[in-house]
């Protein structure tokens, strides 16, 4: 680390700390040779996961997308706003995880179903009719029916 007052590049640290959101350390440094102390900031480099969409066209990564589609199969059932955060907090730890720069959407629908299963079932079935967009009503059945299967 360069000094800002003499140019020197070795300090030691005196002090760290989180900053008050925790997504940066703070940290006190004390040039070795002027002896003067300033401040730096650490911040994870974190590189952004794109999503591959069904028609092949890539956008950002965003889980306020997941969040909105649980909460709005969610809707009127007994399911805490803590639990559904939980839900997406699990699932966007998931694909950081995986070290994947491109993830598929099929596979965030998927990771979101999974999840609501084991949450609620009436939620479950809802994102899933959305996110399948079932034809009729035969089609819906099939897939009540293949989950009852999978239990």
């Amino acid at each position: 680390m360069k000094c800002p007052f003499c140019g020197y590049t070795e300090s030691k640290v005196v002090d760290s700390r989180a900053t008050d959101d925790n997504n940066s350390i703070r940290r006190r440094r004390e040039c070795l040779e002027c002896k003067k102390r300033f401040t730096t900031y650490e911040n994870i480099e974190t590189t952004p996961i794109l999503v591959i969409k069904n028609g092949g066209n890539r956008q950002p990564f965003n889980p306020e997308k997941i969040k909105l589609g649980i909460i709005k199969a969610c809707e009127k059932r007994p399911v805490p706003r803590q639990k559904i955060d939980e839900l997406v907090e699990g699932i966007v730890k998931k694909i950081n995880n995986s070290m994947l720069k491109e993830v598929p959407s099929s596979q965030i629908g998927e990771m979101v179903m999974q999840e609501l299963k084991e949450i609620d079932e009436v939620a479950y079935v809802r994102f899933a009719s959305v996110y399948r967009k079932f034809k009729d009503i035969n089609t819906f059945m099939d897939f009540i029916e293949e989950s009852e299967l999978k239990k």
